[in-house]
């Protein structure tokens, strides 16, 4: 492939991918960061401002900065957005799809999308692709992509310019291939591959590392550098940190981790490094919650409570901060390499990876290793089995005084040989995390840019091909992800152990699949593997009006994980281990991590259909699973500071978490007392305490003229007052 064309100048770069296209562009775009925002942006106000130009916008997770509601909202959180989003572009087409406003020439096709932004969005719920996170480049690709857009990091080297796709190599890679193959088989032979540098990513080598040949075009102006899109912290709550509890107990040392994003993430790492660094405070949370009475037999066949001696492996479609916060505690240290054989014998303790000897050439015997091939022996020098000085040659290791020894180590005299003149003395470049895209707060970029390129080195970004599923190399992904354990969130769960999480009983959709199939479906492929979906037992309004609702239903209209899928389900109430087991006891164990305002009725539906026999009871242990119970469980641990709202810092100030918690309970009676009374309340109000006066003037209430105002400052007031 020839070299790229350089462009400097964001116009040009429209220019030529129309030149090279046509007016009839259908993008790749990158899924979450790795979207150039100003280069689609610049291509997306062409289409808008040319009628003929037909734009098909191909993606996924379209990031855009929070609109405030009301008033008062805007008050409260454009200081807030101001500060976190600073630099930050906009995405122009999906603020204009959010306000119903894409022009009838622009058509935007997302596979995923950001949860609930685009549930009363026909537009956009028509024109969703219904695909596991796997099969995304095949179907973007089906769908007539001729361009590719992607932000890449660049770095200068002796071999010269080279360029990362840094946060996202998941799908790129994959899709690009079938766009060149497409190319040279003449079947479309009009296609635009496009970089555009942001020196905000940081340069993640190995699998994301691409040589320039792989563009038509980089773009390299000053102009389409924005700063990268931030995802501030959310607050966990007492019923993340239970499940986040439960779910860190099912974690084994020496095994493999995948988690996602939000509070529930941020819940279980919370869990994980207290199980590490204060073992006792996270057993006595554990000994309050009941987890090792009632589930001790769970915990003690599928993870532990000790802290972590060997350490975690990642593997993750999504790198989220929280692997981040697990490698600062010392918990994600354990290294894996890429030939199986050597994996395994490192598994059974029969490699030292600090200690090589002769011996691990025995044991590639025992493991039916023969001959060492070509791509073999340069795989495992990368790692260090083999001594710099040596090379392959012709099928022989050449030692570094000539001498030829056959790659045959089922040769006695070859092994010797081998062993005694051509290993290394420990091995080297062993990777602690494989992600395919990464997304989270500023100190997280922030941390990956500090990191020196041998430390970023331990964490290899790749396709989701080789994270998401074990089809590429089998043998040497069941070595590497040993006791696995990936841990996904539903939105509801079904008694007889279906879950959903993407979508809505009517057809619409909330989110995606993503990837949560794919690693559902690993889990029971892997001899060790386990898929643990959290589903939060109830569910509460925003607003605090109406009624909480089950999460856990007899039935439902849809669903994300069919029941034959089903392994384990963790609530804030306990863990329901539900592989191999009959239909009726899958519901059993179900309804005793329920919520208790909702068994009786759940548990007399079942058994009027005869799922469950009319003899069973819910036994007396899982009688009492309400919020008042569980937050007297967790009183101690909250009060001494082991359960914080925010585990890994917060983005908000003093202030602003003070009135966050303020205006949620505002909203709250807003929505429960009746309009007169809210009146009234307005209009004979109590006056403000000297205290009281900054935080009225943040939220421009210190000078009320309207009732509505009055009435906002009056319940403000109320919640502000000590109790």
């Amino acid at each position: 492939m020839p070299e790229p064309r350089l462009l400097t100048d964001l116009d040009s770069c429209v220019d030529a991918i129309l030149d090279a296209v046509g007016k009839d562009p259908k993008v790749g775009l990158a899924l979450g960061l790795g979207k150039p925002v100003e280069l689609i942006n610049a291509l997306y106000a062409r289409a808008k401002a040319d009628p003929s130009i037909r734009l098909t916008i191909l993606t996924a997770l379209s990031l855009e900065k929070p609109i405030p509601g009301s008033k008062l909202e805007a008050a409260f959180m454009q200081p807030f957005l101001d500060r976190v989003f600073a630099g930050v572009p906009d995405l122009h087409y999906a603020c204009d799809a959010s306000a119903h406003k894409l022009p009838p020439n622009v058509r935007v096709v997302e596979f995923f999308f950001r949860p609930a932004s685009r549930l009363n969005h026909p537009e956009a719920q028509r024109d969703y692709i219904s695909t596991n996170y796997t099969f995304a480049a095949r179907d973007v690709f089906a769908q007539g992509c001729n361009v590719v857009l992607q932000s890449v990091a660049r770095r200068q080297t002796a071999d010269g310019t080279r360029y990362s796709l840094s946060c996202n190599p998941d799908t790129g890679p994959e899709l690009i291939a079938l766009m060149r193959g497409a190319q040279a088989r003449g079947e479309r032979p009009r296609i635009a591959i496009v970089a555009a540098v942001n020196e905000h990513l940081p340069y993640m080598a190995l699998d994301a590392e691409v040589v320039p040949e792989t563009f038509d075009i980089v773009l390299d102006d000053p102009r389409a550098q924005g700063a990268l899109f931030s995802t501030p912290k959310t607050p966990v709550g007492s019923a993340d940190h239970a499940i986040g509890l439960y779910a860190s107990s099912l974690v084994r040392d020496g095994g493999t981790l995948q988690i996602g994003i939000g509070s529930l993430g941020d819940a279980i790492v919370h869990a994980l490094r207290m199980r590490h660094a204060h073992n006792a405070d996270y057993r006595a949370a554990l000994d309050a919650l009941g987890a090792t009475t009632r589930h001790g037999a769970e915990i003690l066949a599928n993870g532990g409570i000790d802290p972590f001696e060997r350490g975690l492996y990642g593997a993750t479609e999504m790198f989220v901060d929280g692997f981040w916060q697990l490698l600062r505690a010392g918990i994600l240290t354990r290294e894996v390499y890429d030939f199986w054989a050597l994996q395994q014998l490192i598994n059974e303790g029969a490699c030292d990876p600090a200690a090589l000897d002769a011996s691990v050439l025995d044991g590639f015997v025992r493991l039916g290793v023969r001959l060492i091939r070509t791509q073999d022996f340069a795989r495992l020098q990368h790692h260090g089995l083999f001594r710099d000085d040596v090379r392959y040659e012709n099928g022989h290791v050449v030692l570094a005084d000539g001498r030829a020894i056959l790659a045959n180590v089922a040769n006695p005299d070859s092994r010797k040989a081998l062993g005694e003149d051509a290993l290394g003395t420990r091995l080297r470049r062993g990777v602690i995390l494989h992600g395919g895209f990464f997304l989270g707060p500023r100190d997280f970029y922030d941390a990956l840019r500090a990191m020196s390129q041998d430390e970023r080195d331990r964490i290899c970004m790749t396709g989701v091909d080789k994270v998401n599923q074990l089809d590429l190399n089998p043998r040497l992904y069941r070595e590497q992800r040993i006791h696995a354990r990936f841990i996904n969130t539903g939105m509801m769960a079904t008694l007889n152990g279906a879950v959903v999480s993407d979508g809505l009983a009517d057809g619409r959709v909330v989110s995606g699949v993503g990837g949560q199939y794919n690693f559902v479906a690993q889990a029971h492929q892997l001899p060790t593997g386990r898929s643990m979906l959290m589903v939060r037992a109830v569910r509460v309004p925003e607003d605090g009006g109406g009624q909480a609702t089950s999460n856990l239903v007899t039935d439902y209209g849809h669903c994300t994980i069919p029941r034959h899928l089903r392994d384990i389900l963790i609530t804030e109430y306990g863990i329901a281990d539900l592989r191999a087991q009959t239909d009726s006891e899958v519901a059993k164990r179900l309804l005793c991590v329920a919520d208790s305002r909702f068994q009786s009725h759940l548990l007399e539906t079942l058994q009027s259909a005869g799922r469950i026999e009319k003899s069973w009871r819910i036994p007396d242990a899982f009688r009492h699973n309400t919020p008042e119970s569980l937050n007297e469980r967790l009183r101690e641990a909250t009060r001494a500071g082991h359960l914080p709202a925010f585990p890994f810092g917060s983005d908000f100030t003093e202030q602003e978490l003070r009135l966050a918690k303020a205006l949620k309970q505002v909203k709250a009676r807003a929505a429960s007392t009746p309009k007169w009374r809210l009146a009234l309340k307005g209009l004979f109000g109590p006056q403000p305490a000297a205290s009281q006066r900054t935080d009225l003037a943040r939220l421009g209430l210190d000078r009320p003229q309207s009732l509505e105002d009055k009435v906002a400052r009056a319940l403000l007031l109320e919640a502000l007052s000590p109790r």
